[in-house]
């Protein structure tokens, strides 16, 4: 069983910039890290690997920083390890992501199943993965929190949905994506790491995969951000001590006054 994981390199949560003029985000390799969501596509793989046999090939699109994520995956379990730099890529969009994926799954050749994270943490999207399933006309499933039962021919998987969970059975190839409750991320470990080092990372550009250049990048997005904000919390607040007896009546009296000036009482009758 061929599987593939693509995976993303995302900022620190506390710690993502935009870019203002562009609408992009400004990615450091300083401060990313493998996207936490893909952690759990990737142990689904490994699993299923281990129990049926085949290679796990990872792959992702980004800058030449992304190179590290690659060599996390590998040092997991992970097989092979393909990045996906151009700077034609850039500023890309979901749209444009999705078919970039694709192109470059579709040059891989033969394989049996796609499993993506449920989302990335800097764009809270969920499109990606679904996008690429209609790129190549995949089967899809999302929202899996279980796998049940694996043949040659199809898949059965358990969906986390809002009643509660479904069963569905999707022919492979087939593309899931799924959710936290798949499986616990195993650790690197010294033996994986040294291999990881070891492992050759395949680099692809849009030429090698023959992509459409009207349909990646900044130029090949249908969505763009016209506008940043970045929100402002403002609390006015006042604080009172009630050290003692007349403290005490006096902040009872000043929370009434406050809950009064709001509207915020109801009168209670007692017949």
């Amino acid at each position: 069983m061929h599987i593939i994981v693509p995976i993303k390199q995302v900022p620190q949560s506390s710690d993502v910039k935009m870019d203002p003029t562009t609408g992009t985000m400004i990615r450091s390799a300083r401060s990313s890290v493998l996207n936490p969501l893909d952690l759990y596509a990737l142990e689904a793989a490994l699993r299923l690997k281990e129990e049926h046999g085949g290679a796990v090939t990872v792959m992702t699109m980004g800058p030449p920083s992304a190179v590290q994520i690659l060599k996390e995956a590998l040092s997991m379990g992970a097989d092979r390890a393909l990045h996906l730099t151009d700077r034609l890529f850039g500023g890309g969009d979901t749209y444009a992501t999705g078919y970039v994926l694709s192109r470059a799954i579709e040059k891989i050749g033969t394989f049996d199943l796609v499993i993506t994270g449920e989302r990335a943490t800097d764009g809270d999207t969920a499109q990606v993965g679904p996008g690429i399933a209609a790129w190549l006309g995949l089967g899809l499933a999302t929202y899996v929190s279980a796998i049940t039962e694996c043949t040659e021919t199809a898949i059965t998987v358990d969906r986390l949905i809002e009643e509660g969970y479904e069963r569905v059975r999707v022919r492979l190839p087939a593309l899931l994506s799924v959710v936290k409750e798949i499986a616990v991320p195993r650790l690197p470990t010294l033996k994986g790491k040294k291999r990881a080092m070891a492992t050759p990372i395949e680099t692809w550009d849009a030429a090698f995969i023959e992509a459409d250049r009207t349909k990646i990048g900044l130029k090949g997005s249908p969505t763009r951000v016209v506008k940043i904000e970045t929100p402002k919390v403002a609390r006015s607040c006042a604080m009172h001590r009630a050290d003692g007896d007349e403290a005490t009546l006096a902040a009872v009296d000043q929370l009434l006054d406050f809950l009064q000036e709001r509207n915020l009482l109801t009168e209670v009758h007692h017949g």
